[in-house]
């Protein structure tokens, strides 16, 4: 009872910012603007790929690995730095296992660099993008993922070709940007 007056409480406050739809699963929440593409039970698998796709990794390569996992309409995009090229496979296979995965985008780097300060760097670029996202009329930002790893910027959604044009476009010319790897699905 206590949680879901705390959860009418900050949908309320939300109510001015976007219209926001909560789906459940069995101990999961999602929050959704009302105008993405994916439905609420493919957002829910999309939460659930996350996590258990990141739990099973950090069992097996706790200290060895560094790896982010996001996942957008069933795809999923592996992103980070491994040792080697069996662990790189090992962790894509891990999450290909996971059910209702349907796509898989290993962007893993095999004795990547430990950039230090990277993270408060991607963070600050990822943030940098969605700003220049939501000013922009070509989409609307919520059908675009940003995800920032090393400078490197991946664009996930489900969108026409000439949002992936835009939203590419307006990434590549933000301050920080290294590159732009687009991981579409298209819906044109």
């Amino acid at each position: 009872m206590r949680y879901s007056v705390l959860l009418f409480a900050a949908l309320w406050l939300l109510q001015g910012c976007v219209a926001p739809v909560v789906a459940a699963g069995v101990g999961t929440g999602v929050i959704m603007s009302s105008s993405d593409r994916r439905s609420a039970g493919t957002m829910v698998e999309d939460d659930t790929i996350e996590s258990k796709s990141q739990k099973r990794i950090e069992e097996k390569y706790k200290e060895s690995a560094h790896v982010g996992v996001v996942a957008f309409n069933r795809f999923a995009l592996v992103t980070g730095t491994v040792a080697d090229e069996t662990a790189k496979m090992d962790i894509e296979r891990i999450v290909g296992a996971i059910p209702n995965v349907k796509g898989i985008a290993n962007e893993l780097v095999v004795n990547g660099p430990a950039v230090a300060g990277s993270a408060s760097s991607d963070t600050r670029i990822t943030g940098n993008v969605k700003v220049r996202f939501v000013k922009s009329p070509a989409f609307k930002a919520d059908h675009v993922k940003v995800v920032t790893e090393n400078s490197v910027v991946y664009l996930m959604g489900l969108v026409t070709r000439a949002e992936a044009d835009a939203a590419s476009e307006i990434a590549s010319t933000t301050g920080g940007v290294q590159k732009v790897v687009r991981v579409f699905e298209y819906i044109d």
